[in-house]
């Protein structure tokens, strides 16, 4: 029993083959993605002084996503490759010779399937909520926290969009020269800061500067003078108006399937409830994408007539099919988040491809054609 349960050489062989093929191109991918996607933050790292080791550690945490929404597609492509190239070397002719059937022939490639799917599953579910989470606090951070201590030397530093920070020099013991703050948080004190020197301090909130021998400039915008108001030691908080950790927003991306699905009274808006219910089922429903996206290579590659010299129509159909397949979730999550109505659609579209393509692959009506004969498989 145990015999006929293990895996043959064939299996290991073919699977082996997959799974090789499989992280090369889920790596390729993932490291093409998370190039042009870290772009984005490049702008912390030229102008904020953010060192790269925060940069990595940042947009690592988008990596797991990446490998989530690729994985369908990488299976596909995978299967699709490795089985046309033993098309192209006539090494399924052997197998079929040597009396593999058509599931033993699909076996490898379904082995492989149910790890991408397996994987799809615990990443949508625990770690891509997780991942999604450090990435927006530890962004949130950055932005309104990190960047205050990030002051260069001459240079006019933007904290936040109503907040600029100006320091001609620094000491090697942190303190800080010629410091210059336009604060435009109160939109009816616009003030500008002057001090002589000053030091940044950390506080349990946001990070503070504490001014020494300088002055406050403010307009009065009733009387329309100039007030000028000396001091000898003063403190200004950097955080930007209005943005404290308590007020970010979660995004449903962060949100688990509990939370999606009955989320906390006030959380979030009654016009956001339906996007939250798709987001929960689509993350239940995308990981059988990767099953039946083999599906379609294995029909592709297993069924129809036997070409001497290979053929290009049924890997451009099979490309075309998983093309229009993944359009067709994009539009049908879509219309499911304006209609509830239509949420069955986002199951359908993940499974009911596989289940034909099975039917196809694996029914009594399978050929192939040796030769350029047509013939049922059990007579093969």
């Amino acid at each position: 029993m145990f015999a006929a349960a293990s895996l043959s050489r064939i299996d290991r062989y073919v699977l082996r083959q997959l799974l090789l093929a499989q992280i090369a191109v889920a790596g390729g991918l993932v490291a093409l993605i998370w190039l042009t996607q870290s772009l984005r933050f490049v702008e912390l790292v030229v102008n904020r002084g953010l060192s790269f080791r925060v940069f990595f550690q940042l947009t690592s945490l988008l990596i797991p996503n990446f490998v989530a929404v690729i994985l369908p597609i990488t299976t596909f492509v995978v299967v699709q490759f490795v089985y046309q190239r033993l098309a192209g070397d006539r090494e399924l002719t052997v197998m079929r010779s040597a009396g593999l059937s058509q599931t033993a022939l699909a076996r490898p490639a379904l082995l492989l399937a149910a790890f991408a799917m397996a994987s799809c599953f615990v990443l949508n579910i625990w770690v891509v909520p997780a991942s999604f989470t450090s990435f927006r606090q530890f962004q949130f951070e950055i932005r309104n926290r990190i960047a205050a201590f990030l002051l260069q030397e001459g240079v006019f530093t933007p904290v936040s969009d109503d907040l600029t920070v100006y320091v001609r020099s620094r000491d090697r013991d942190g303190t800080l020269r010629g410091i210059v703050v336009d604060d435009a948080r109160e939109k009816s004190s616009h003030a500008t800061i002057f001090a002589e020197r000053g030091r940044l301090i950390a506080s349990a909130g946001a990070p503070r500067v504490l001014l020494i021998d300088g002055s406050r400039e403010e307009i009065d915008h009733q009387t329309g003078r100039l007030n000028v108001l000396t001091f000898k030691e003063n403190s200004v908080d950097l955080a930007p108006s209005g943005k404290t950790e308590e007020t970010r927003m979660r995004d449903p991306t962060e949100m688990s399937i509990e939370e999606l699905l009955h989320p906390l009274p006030g959380a979030v808006a009654d016009r956001d409830l339906g996007k939250l219910v798709v987001e929960a089922h689509r993350r239940l429903a995308a990981p059988f994408t990767c099953f039946s996206f083999a599906i379609v290579a294995l029909v592709a590659s297993l069924t129809g007539s036997f070409r001497r010299h290979g053929g290009l129509l049924r890997p451009v159909v099979a490309v075309l099919a998983v093309v229009g397949l993944l359009a067709l979730g994009l539009v049908i999550t879509n219309l499911a988040t304006r209609d509830l109505v239509l949420l069955p659609l986002v199951w359908v579209q993940a499974i009911l491809p596989g289940l034909i393509g099975s039917v196809i692959l694996f029914g009594p009506q399978a050929y192939i054609a040796p030769r350029g004969k047509l013939v049922p498989l059990g007579a093969a």
